[in-house]
């Protein structure tokens, strides 16, 4: 189990997602297609949305945004998953552990805050079409998607802050494939209560600038969709937003499936396949979700 007999560990072991070898190589081609398919196509996205004039819309900015945030949270992860993969190697160095938490929870925090911005945006362009140029104005926009960064780096930044103030000193074995926030704090020796309470109000507070708008936001468009007479016109609005609502129901059905069941309820290999959705699958299929149902994106990665 890794035992250290000291209050600053150097490394940190994984339990990784198998630890049967005849499974390695197939994880190892898996996770790495899975990388390729996601830079790649996430780069192209992101291609795609600068070179064509007609994308440079606000619904398109937070497209591209989510690329880069994809491209960066597929980065921080699959690298180190696969080099532990293929070499048995399941250890990662207490600095490259902190950097990797860093990434990851600005990545998450900035993905809720951004799919609630673009919950805003659909809102306006179905509910309130004739004040949608003055309500996302290119001003709004930036503000949205800067406030976006911003909240993810200060969310990361304090949760960094919390890991490291920590110590270390009974086992250094992950229950996990990368540096997870609850599989670090299970580790301590500290005293955890006041770190889990600022976990849970900062959680809270989350949910309220982004899940919450979400909510209100689809209750209003779904409101107003069922208000059109005409078939053709419920189905041009409905496709407006269809690839923003697949993404949100992937994204957060994944999450609520993991983080807020109870431990006992199925087994931690369980646990880590439907956490590999949010943290690895879902960033490789948001390019494809967004193209595949919007004909100016397909035009434009065609050019």
């Amino acid at each position: 189990m890794g035992m250290v007999n000291q209050t600053r560990v150097t490394y940190f072991i994984y339990q990784g997602l198998s630890e049967n070898p005849k499974h390695q190589t197939a994880l190892f081609t898996l996770f790495l297609t899975i990388y390729l398919v996601g830079i790649v196509s996430n780069s192209a996205i992101m291609v795609a949305i600068a070179n064509d004039s007609k994308l440079h819309t606000p619904m398109y900015y937070f497209i591209w945004s989510l690329s880069l945030v994809d491209i960066c949270i597929l980065t921080d992860m699959l690298p180190q998953l696969l080099i532990s993969t293929i070499s048995q190697r399941k250890t990662i160095s207490y600095s490259r552990c902190i950097a990797q938490l860093y990434v990851f929870v600005f990545t998450e925090t900035t993905d809720s805050l951004l799919l609630g911005a673009m919950a805003y945006d659909r809102y306006v362009a179905i509910c309130r079409p004739l004040h949608y140029s003055t309500a996302m104005s290119k001003n709004v926009c930036i503000l949205l998607v800067a406030g976006s960064w911003i909240g993810g780096l200060l969310n990361s930044l304090l949760y960094t802050m919390m890991v490291v103030s920590l110590s270390f000193c009974t086992s250094n074995l992950i229950q996990s494939y990368f540096c997870d926030v609850s599989a670090l704090l299970k580790l301590s020796c500290s005293d955890t209560t006041i770190i889990e309470i600022l976990i849970f109000t900062v959680g809270i507070f989350l949910a309220l600038v982004s899940i919450v708008p979400i909510v209100i936001s689809y209750i209003r468009i779904i409101s107003t969709v069922l208000s059109i007479r005409s078939s053709e016109g419920r189905s041009k609005a409905f496709s407006t937003c269809s690839s923003h609502l697949i993404v949100v129901s992937l994204y957060y059905g994944t999450i609520i499936s993991t983080e807020f069941q109870p431990s006992s309820s199925y087994p931690l290999e369980t646990k880590k396949a439907v956490t590999v959705m949010y943290t690895i699958v879902t960033p490789m299929l948001n390019p494809f979700i967004y193209s595949l149902r919007n004909e100016q994106m397909k035009k434009a990665l065609k050019k």
